[in-house]
């Protein structure tokens, strides 16, 4: 919009279009309690309920919808249920929620909800795609009107348009998904001018890693692959490595020098694990003198075994290369002590992790 109409609510938010959702977001609550600390940030969402919340109700109505409280969150979560709203238009259903900063509007069906016709059809997958085609104009009416009238009564809400799904000739590149990534998550300015967070984000080659140079990956065959790297958030980065093609990867994953010898596949970890499955499967069925056969190919022979155990997960041991979960131990990943280091150090215990022996568990 080129200029703020008199009748104009100053607000600031961002709008976008999710599988048969809509979804709102604005920053203004982080300066309201920064400012009047807790109270400040309660009378915000209270404004922010009564300015933004309210108005979608409203249209709604207007648009010949049914809104109401939502009984199911009355009986079973009395605390969020004063944010809850069930919405119904015919067969299409909907569940509007504010929540602190947020507020989603999401739509649904059961006249054709093959996987998931439970709940009124909630928790279907590609609602979107399974919705009848009048019913799908319909959702798709509804929260454009909602969309075009929030924009034109407040100054600053923008909308973002939906991410393009894959990628490829005619659909979009790897920097166009990148650049219309960092844009959706509230990101501001160009892509190429982002200022990367104040934290030591070390390269597997102990270097800071830089946003937008150039680094090697490995691909989940372990082939060594050039790109460029983009900060994502956290310890990941987007590392695009061909036009149509990125990958998300941790800092501790990337080389900012050629790390050489790139006809070489880095997939030690494939077969290690697929080792490892294979003792596991060699003890599970009694076969003693094979597994024993395997874990010396796998460990040297009197080398001590351990297992990680973590309580988190409702209690479990780490999988093969520290990745996933099990509470079974013949499943469970065996590492030697110099492994149990990246989590442990060189202690037994360590906050929600424990170094179990092998012959102890077993």
């Amino acid at each position: 919009m080129h200029g703020a109409s008199k009748m104009q609510i100053q607000r600031e938010g961002n709008l976008s279009f999710g599988d048969a959702r809509l979804s709102i977001w604005e920053e203004g609550i982080s300066a309201a309690r920064e400012a009047g600390g807790v109270r400040g940030a309660d009378a915000w969402e209270k404004q922010f309920k009564r300015e933004v919340f309210k108005r979608i109700i409203q249209t709604l109505n207007r648009l010949g919808w049914t809104v109401g409280p939502n009984l199911d969150a009355e009986k079973n979560y009395k605390c969020i249920a004063h944010g809850m709203r069930w919405c119904s238009k015919g067969d299409l259903k909907a569940d509007l929620q504010v929540s602190g900063r947020s507020i989603t509007f999401e739509m649904f069906q059961n006249v054709n909800a093959p996987d998931r016709p439970d709940h009124g059809g909630r928790h279907q997958s590609n609602k979107e795609f399974h919705m009848p085609y009048v019913m799908r104009l319909e959702m798709e009416r509804t929260r454009r009107k909602i969309r075009d009238y929030l924009c034109a009564v407040f100054t600053d809400y923008k909308f973002t348009p939906a991410e393009p799904r894959g990628m490829g000739p005619g659909i979009c590149t790897a920097m166009e998904k990148i650049e219309h990534h960092h844009a959706s998550h509230r990101n501001q300015g160009r892509l190429a001018d982002f200022v990367v967070p104040q934290h030591n984000y070390k390269s597997k080659d102990g270097d800071l890693l830089q946003h937008g140079q150039k680094v090697w990956i490995c691909d989940r065959k372990g082939r060594v692959l050039p790109g460029t790297a983009y900060y994502n958030s956290g310890q990941m980065w987007l590392v695009v490595t061909s036009r149509y093609g990125y990958t998300n990867v941790a800092n501790c994953e990337i080389w900012t020098v050629n790390p050489g010898d790139l006809r070489r596949k880095r997939n030690e970890w494939v077969r290690r694990k697929r080792l490892e499955a294979l003792m596991s499967a060699a003890a599970a069925r009694m076969d003693f003198k094979k597994a024993e056969t395997l874990k010396n190919i796998l460990f040297p022979p009197q080398e001590s075994l351990y297992m990680i155990w973590t309580d988190r997960h409702g209690g479990a041991y780490f999988g093969p290369n520290y990745s996933g979960y099990t509470s079974d131990t013949t499943q469970a990943g065996k590492y030697t002590r110099a492994e149990l280091k990246p989590y442990l150090g060189d202690a037994d215990e360590k906050d929600h992790l424990r170094a179990v022996p092998v012959r102890k568990a077993a």
